[in-house]
């Protein structure tokens, strides 16, 4: 796959915004009454505004927000045009497991090294957001230890970086009305714990295909392949397709419920599809990928993230 020197838009949202210490993934959707459509525009045309509001009390705290706008929310904004790969997150059932797909009209990622500036972001976004929307899905997620995840394991190795996150983030000249806009999947994973550690440490590396203490990459065990090889797409020379992933661990110890959240930025959408259905069906065939027997999905949704451009248009109905 070629690789292009290719500067971020300066009016993309911030997807490439620095990996933080606390983050609020909230999915809501959209009230049907014609009133609360114009008040969703409006709230999201003055997101960057909210960010620099709330954000300027401790601005090394990086407080930003991105929103992403799905499939059936995109029509109803009646945009004269639709991002070429933007579609609702289709369920996989496969032999074992199933990735099942769940509302979701707007996503909000919302990070900061501070969570109690997430929690006043959030807290005034739906103040303004009152009576447009319900919501569906809200998950406070927090950087564990050596951004691991609650399985032990380093979180976000393949990450690209440089100028490399703009070529795997970054629609480009391939659709050049939504230039600068981004795909985005989210899952809500809930852990096993207790099946997950009554395994050995050795049979939980092989799982994930990469040592517990120090992360460095194992071979596969053939013909089962391990986590890290499923969740990697490549083009047919061997070249990764990278992706920008931000998960973050949540739960409670009081309660019992422990996961992590996945959410994925993609310039190409079928990248992280394909990685889907790789874990979920087998590859080959039948083989799924054994985190899924500790690990359940029980949310997913698929987003288009607009540059500011077209978010500030939403508000005109343009």
């Amino acid at each position: 796959m070629e690789q292009t020197d290719r500067r971020v838009p300066i009016d993309a949202q911030q997807v490439d915004a620095p990996l933080s210490q606390f983050a609020v993934f909230l999915t809501v959707v959209v009230r049907q009454e014609p009133s609360a459509l114009d008040t969703v525009r409006e709230v999201v045309a003055g997101l960057d505004d909210l960010a620099k509001t709330v954000g300027f009390r401790d601005m090394a705290a990086n407080l930003s927000c991105v929103v992403g706008i799905g499939a059936a929310a995109w029509e109803r904004f009646g945009q004269a045009g639709r991002p070429a790969e933007l579609r609702p997150f289709v369920a996989i059932a496969g032999g074992a497991h199933t990735a099942p797909a769940t509302p979701g009209d707007l996503l909000f990622h919302i990070r900061s090294d501070r969570a109690d500036l997430c929690f006043e972001f959030e807290r005034l976004l739906l103040d303004d957001l009152d009576g447009a929307v319900d919501v569906v899905d809200e998950v406070n997620g927090f950087r564990y230890f050596d951004a691991r995840d609650l399985l032990g394991f380093v979180d976000g190795t393949a990450n690209p970086s440089g100028i490399g996150m703009a070529e795997a983030t970054l629609i480009g000249d391939e659709d050049p009305a939504f230039a600068g806009g981004s795909y985005v999947v989210v899952q809500k994973y809930l852990h096993d714990l207790a099946a997950w550690n009554a395994m050995t440490t050795e049979e939980q590396e092989a799982v994930i295909g990469r040592r517990k203490a120090d992360n460095v990459e194992l071979d596969d065990t053939e013909p089962q392949r391990a986590h890290k090889t499923l969740a990697t797409i490549t083009d047919e020379h061997g070249v990764e397709f990278e992706i920008l992933r931000d998960n973050m661990p949540f739960g409670s110890p009081a309660s019992g419920e422990f996961g992590t959240y996945f959410i994925g930025y993609s310039r190409r959408l079928w990248v992280i599809e394909r990685m889907l259905q790789r874990m979920f069906l087998g590859d080959p065939p039948g083989l799924h990928d054994r985190i899924l027997d500790v690990s359940t999905a029980v949310t997913g949704a698929t987003f288009f993230v607009p540059p500011l451009h077209l978010l500030e248009a939403l508000a005109d109905g343009e």
